[in-house]
């Protein structure tokens, strides 16, 4: 890790977040460097929030390694198209009410 780079501190030292299961409710237990993990409870796919410094420093490839940084792109990558699809749905379903 670079000198004085506390952005990556959890992702070299990972950090436990509980999270909400959207589907079901249950605790979901998410570590900071995972992208996703499924609910023990109904299978459904819980992803990690990946806004982090990785996303925009441009020593982040060099400050968490390649594949570190290659696995929070991708994630990021997937959870911007999973928003752009739910963007599209609603829209579509608002046309409908609206027609």
């Amino acid at each position: 890790m670079l000198g004085g780079c506390r952005g990556a501190d959890r992702l070299k030292t990972p950090t436990l977040e509980i999270k909400t299961c959207p589907e079901c409710g249950a605790e979901v237990e998410i570590f900071s460097v995972d992208t996703s993990v499924k609910c023990d409870n109904c299978g459904f796919t819980v992803y990690n929030d990946v806004q982090n410094c990785v996303l925009w420093c441009k020593y982040a490839k060099l400050c968490v390694g390649e594949e570190l940084y290659n696995k929070m792109m991708e994630a990021n990558r997937a959870a911007q198209a999973r928003r752009d699809a739910e963007k599209e749905s609603d829209e579509n379903e608002g046309a409908r009410k609206g027609a």
